[in-house]
């Protein structure tokens, strides 16, 4: 009888915490393609939709472990419905030959971070 009840509610919760839905994103990877590694900053964007039943803000968004990786996010909480979009930029000067990287956001409803990777192929040499 005690697993029963045991089951029942863990069941519950993990319903309960389904119920409350998740941010999503349009897509999680970007590809730059080819740039040379002098031409400056490249920019991706990756936008979000708050599908919970509160707002909810951005806790952080990791620089990727690097100076050449400089994310900028919403500081206002997004609404219930509501969307947002995270830019990302790279510099690709100090790279060459493929390039992979990731930045983790972390969302005030979640202790998960959510990895948003980007890739592309880097020419050496100055830009004419």
């Amino acid at each position: 009888m005690k697993k029963i009840l045991m089951i029942a509610i863990a069941v519950v919760c993990a319903l309960g915490a389904w119920a409350k839905g998740e941010v999503t994103f349009d897509k999680r990877t970007n590809d730059f393609g080819t740039v040379k590694a002098h031409d400056g900053m490249v920019t991706m964007t990756y936008e979000f939709t708050n599908n919970t039943d509160e707002p909810v803000s951005i806790v952080t968004v990791t620089n990727g472990g690097c100076g050449c990786t400089r994310p900028e996010y919403p500081l206002q909480p997004i609404a219930k419905g509501g969307k947002g979009t995270i830019t990302v930029h790279f510099n690709p000067s100090n790279f060459k030959g493929e390039v992979s990287r990731s930045v983790k956001v972390q969302f005030s409803n979640s202790r998960k971070r959510q990895v948003l990777k980007f890739s592309g192929t880097v020419l050496p040499g100055k830009s004419k």
